[in-house]
């Protein structure tokens, strides 16, 4: 089986990190730069950089932050918000981005995906899938949170692996920041229709969410933002509890 990754999430406002609960009342983490360095000494598998106000604000994706972050880190890392064309892409991993996520403007142009796969292969393509939970249906979402669309989940990431994401990346909206665990139940059916990986985010609070989300939503990899950030759980405890619980992590 091949080991399950632990990804800390770095979302980005102003050059500072923050994170909010249910994608509002953020406040200050730290420096982007620092904590990643912090995360890749500790053993994280992944980062993930997210410029949360790209897309709602029409910004492009903070292409100096990503040299920074390349100079100062040994393992891959993902880079999202802002990205509407393809030539983003290439700016952003030119700086040194191991692999893309789009969001908002893959919903609006779905050709965005197909054309990011074709010029630089589908292992850089990482398609991030905001939803909630309205009335029996995940709904997805755009622009941060704040626009829902007509589409749902399972068609979306469906149609986003016909046209060549390497992986699926879904918050659940109504998870974030809550800690009271993933969304395992839509994870789990998300990860049997689809044969690309699916990264879990939104919910983590205990070491034993982990287990959950890998056993009962068989998710590839987890996402975690605040309790890395705020101390409440250390990267190399966590793999340690998880190996010993039978999770298969690298150590």
């Amino acid at each position: 089986m091949l080991a399950k990754r632990i990804i800390p999430c770095l979302d980005v406002k102003d050059g500072k990190t923050v994170k909010g609960v249910n994608f509002v009342n953020f406040r200050d983490a730290g420096d982007p730069v620092e904590l990643g360095r912090q995360y890749s000494d500790q053993g994280a598998d992944e980062l993930v950089y997210l410029d949360i106000t790209a897309s709602h604000e029409g910004r492009g994706t903070f292409i100096d932050l990503v040299r920074r972050v390349a100079e100062n880190i040994s393992i891959p890392f993902t880079v999202g918000g802002g990205i509407s064309e393809v030539d983003d892409v290439a700016r952003l991993l030119d700086a040194g981005a191991d692999k893309v996520s789009v969001n908002s403007a893959a919903l609006r142009s779905p050709a965005l995906i197909d054309g990011i796969a074709s010029r630089y292969g589908a292992q850089v393509c990482v398609v991030a899938i905001d939803a909630r939970h309205d009335d029996g249906i995940w709904r997805c979402y755009i622009n941060g949170g704040r626009k829902p669309v007509g589409c749902t989940l399972l068609e979306w990431a469906h149609e986003a692996q016909e046209r060549g994401a390497g992986e699926i990346l879904f918050t659940s909206m109504d998870h974030d920041g809550v800690k009271a665990g993933f969304a395992c139940e839509a994870l789990a059916e998300l990860s049997e229709r689809l044969s690309i990986p699916v990264i879990a985010s939104g919910g983590a609070g205990r070491m034993n969410h982990f287990i959950d989300v890998f056993k009962h939503g068989h998710a590839d990899a987890a996402l975690a933002a605040s309790i890395f950030h705020f101390g409440e759980i250390n990267l190399r405890e966590l793999k340690s509890y998880l190996s010993l619980n039978d999770i298969p992590v690298r150590l």
